[in-house]
């Protein structure tokens, strides 16, 4: 079978007792970057060495089909450098692969920088979206988040330090600047830190630098974001999906704060 398993992010102590029985009985690790996993087999104390296997963005699709072949025989222990494969990490194509050749795929969970984050922000839990890393470029950056303006759920973003200022700057222009977010930094680590603030006091807090790994959270729109107008919209994407009319305005008030009967009548006005 294939075994994606989560590595610690940050801290060795969060590396679960099946995370080490797996490194310490694995035959075959297909890894981000082998020597990463090597230093982690170090660290744990774990004296095994398995075959070692590099699998990244670069090469995920040339070698899923020779992992897959291996894993019909062996257990293959499927690593990135930290948290969970394939959440903005190599993985996705060799379980997809894997998945139509019938091979059976578990999961040994652990820490994961997405969850962590949106449990320390501060911001709603019950619905959120992770949009992986931003753009590099910042007309694609500010595009992107341009989309997300009518976004009611917690919106969970990777970024690098060096282009966080930029980021956040870009959020404040294009999803206002009073709108909540934290800027998650150095999770589990001894310098982890947590920032909370709008956009606007984030933007220019972060302008003097930031340093480390970054998780950006920013809170969805809410009634005092969003217009009827944008609400509207929410109501007619559901509606196209084959949702009833009066289901998709119920859903879209609850989510949004905005008036069911306001929203009922300005859809059945553009009818």
């Amino acid at each position: 079978m294939i075994i994606l398993a989560a590595t610690p992010i940050g801290n060795l102590g969060d590396a679960s007792s099946r995370l080490i029985e797996a490194l310490s009985e694995a035959t075959v690790i297909a890894s981000e970057d082998t020597r990463t996993t090597s230093k982690l087999l170090s660290a744990l104390g774990i004296e095994n060495r398995p075959k070692l296997i590099a699998l990244h963005d670069h090469n995920e699709t040339s070698k899923s089909p020779e992992i897959i072949e291996l894993a019909r025989e062996n257990d293959v222990l499927v690593l990135s450098d930290a948290g969970m494969p394939t959440v903005s990490d190599p993985g996705f194509h060799l379980v997809e692969a894997a998945a139509a050749a019938g091979i059976h795929i578990t999961v040994i969970p652990g820490p994961s920088a997405v969850i962590t984050a949106l449990a320390v922000a501060g911001l709603p839990t019950d619905r959120f979206t992770f949009e992986g890393f931003l753009p590099r470029k910042q007309g694609e950056r500010k595009s992107a988040f341009r989309e997300l303006v009518r976004e009611s759920r917690t919106m969970v973003f990777f970024e690098s330090p060096n282009r966080i200022a930029e980021s956040l700057a870009d959020a404040r222009d294009e999803l206002g600047a009073d709108r909540p977010a934290a800027v998650c930094r150095e999770l589990t680590k001894m310098y982890e830190e947590v920032k909370r603030g709008t956009l606007a006091e984030l933007a220019d807090w972060a302008a003097a630098g930031v340093r480390g790994e970054i998780v950006l959270v920013v809170g969805g729109a809410t009634a005092a974001t969003l217009t009827l107008e944008d609400g509207l919209a929410q109501v007619q994407v559901l509606v196209a999906d084959g949702m009833r009319l009066k289901e998709a305005t119920t859903q879209v008030a609850e989510e949004t704060g905005l008036s069911k009967r306001e929203l009922y009548q300005a859809a059945l006005s553009t009818r």
